[in-house]
Parts: structure tokens; sequence; C-alpha cells
């Protein structure tokens, strides 16, 4: 029984059935589109966007797109890691080019929101285990 439990939460997770598609904004998370919908830059691996050419030139000149797709930040976030390469990696000022690499960051590498995960129980009314 419990292999056939967890081959079908395996199968319900590859399918996508724990998650929605296109979820809307939740609580300052966006959640993404379905990943084999999104198109990708044959280069980098990042989401194609029309601000994409100007994250390639300002982000992947010193590191790799990898370092940006394993991250999820909000814009705030996303700002200050690039305070912090300034102040610890020599970044140059980024100048105008800034709010575009930050709109394209929030759009497509914010955190996510998905359905896998339940809600944080509240109320929880606890009773007394009686121990033998």
């Amino acid at each position: 029984m419990r292999v056939l439990l967890v081959l079908v939460t395996g199968l319900a997770l590859m399918s996508g059935t724990f998650y929605k598609k296109d979820v809307a904004v939740t609580s300052g998370y966006t959640a993404t589109a379905n990943a084999d919908t999104i198109k990708k830059d044959a280069e980098t691996g990042l989401i194609v966007d029309p601000n994409l050419y100007m994250v390639k030139a300002q982000c992947t000149s010193c590191h790799s797109s990898k370092l940006i797709m394993q991250n999820r930040f909000t814009r705030d976030g996303w700002k200050q890691k690039i305070r912090w390469m300034q102040a610890n990696h020599n970044l140059w000022e980024l100048g105008e080019t800034e709010k575009q690499v930050l709109d394209y960051l929030e759009k497509n590498y914010a955190p996510s929101a998905t359905v896998a995960r339940r809600a944080p129980l509240k109320d929880i009314k606890w009773y007394k285990l009686n121990e033998k």
C-alpha cells in the first residue's frame, strides 16, 4: 500500500497536480507558469523576455546565469544582492539599466507560490497524552 501511495504521489508531483498553473500574485510571491511553456534563451537558459539582453550584458559578464536561476528574491532582495556585489565584488554602477534588470528579475525570478504545501496550522488545541 505504501509503495502505491509513493508512486501515485510521485506521478502527481511530476504531472503538476499539486501546483496551480499561472497563479496570480499572492502575498508578495509570484507563481510561475508551467516550466514547459516558458521559452528559454539557448545560450544562458534564462527566461526569454524583452529585458533579457540587459540582464545578459550586466550579469552574465561576471558570473554564470545559473547563479540567477538558482535564486528567488523579491525586487528588494535582488536590489540588495546588486548592492552587495557592488560593495564586495566591484560590480559597476548599473545606472539607468538597473530598472530593466530589476524588472526582469522580479518578473521571472521572484519567490514562487505553489499549493503543494498546506497553510500553517492555526489555533491548535493540544490534548494531553496519557503515558502508561
